[in-house]
């Protein structure tokens, strides 16, 4: 059953290889009931070229929501590119990945993860991490 609608006037930039995981995803949130609009990027390249592009300036998302695990530039790599433009740094950054390497949570972290969580195998416990970590996120963004 749909949650109560969520007001929500934020844009997120999910970054994300797998059509299937973007995609769940994307439901989670509008099953919470965010109306936020998602901007899917299918890597960190993809991510790279949508955060420079001039014409997006109005576009710049207030949180990024990143696999690791991906194709031409993982998610580490483009939290070090996030990190070293302090202009992008600040945007909440929230790993959301197959591993549960405590190397990768670690430098995750160190490259300025706002969150780290391992991804849920199943829909159900999708929605309830959505539902638990909506309020974070939003706070992050606020703030």
């Amino acid at each position: 059953m749909p949650q109560q609608s969520t007001e929500a006037d934020f844009l997120i930039l999910l970054v994300e290889d797998e059509e299937s995981d973007a995609i769940a995803l994307q439901r989670a949130l509008r099953r919470h009931g965010v109306k936020s609009p998602v901007r899917w990027v299918k890597d960190g390249l993809e991510a790279l070229d949508y955060l420079q592009d001039e014409n997006n300036v109005a576009a710049k998302p207030d949180l990024i929501i990143l696999d690791l695990r991906m194709p031409r530039m993982s998610g580490l790599e483009l939290l070090a590119w996030l990190h070293d433009r302090p202009s992008l740094r600040t945007i909440p950054t929230i790993v959301m990945s197959s591993s549960s390497s405590k190397e990768d949570i670690q430098q995750a972290y160190a490259l300025g993860a706002h969150t780290y969580t391992v991804k849920p195998a199943d829909f159900g416990s999708l929605v309830k991490l959505v539902q638990s970590a909506y309020a974070s996120w939003a706070r992050l963004i606020q703030d």
